[in-house]
């Protein structure tokens, strides 16, 4: 019985900072919680965090992409669109839509966020703006629908 006495006291007494600890958290009313990186307020989708990659080109007989892309999983990033109305012309890529998380696509100063997307098509010239960010490591591609040139596709490869 006295062991059980001393093992229990002891064991209060080497508890009992913990607990102080918490109360003075709970007096102050702050319950902070650490990160492993300093993101700041905003967090990772703070405009700080995104890169802006190369634009992609959709126009009758010129390439889509001038180059692979290469993402890091986790990594925020921000692309643009262009057609320039010379055909009707759509990029599909249901594959690389479901890697990414998509943040926002923003067309003539609308914001649209959706859930997911498959393809974005364009009748007339103008610019979509698509923020995401790269979840799924691999390769995918972005192409043309109907084409088979590799100069009609852009490739993103997230590591």
């Amino acid at each position: 019985m006295t062991r059980l006495l001393i093992a229990l006291t002891m064991a209060l007494g080497l508890a009992f900072p913990a607990w102080a600890d918490d109360d003075d958290a709970a007096k102050a009313g702050v319950h902070e919680a650490g990160a492993k990186f300093d993101y700041g307020f905003s967090g990772m989708l703070a405009r700080d965090n995104r890169t802006q990659l190369a634009a992609l080109t959709l126009a009758s007989g010129k390439p889509v992409a001038s180059a692979e892309y290469k993402l890091k999983s986790g990594g925020y990033y921000r692309i643009d669109i262009n057609a320039d109305g010379s055909q009707e012309l759509a990029l599909s890529g249901g594959d690389f839509f479901r890697a990414v998380w998509i943040d926002e696509v923003i067309i003539n100063d609308i914001e649209i966020r959706p859930t997911g997307m498959h393809s974005i098509e364009f009748d007339d010239a103008g610019t979509a703006s698509v923020s995401f960010v790269a979840i799924v490591p691999g390769r995918y591609t972005l192409s043309v629908p109907g084409s088979s040139g590799e100069t009609q596709q852009a490739v993103f490869n997230i590591q």
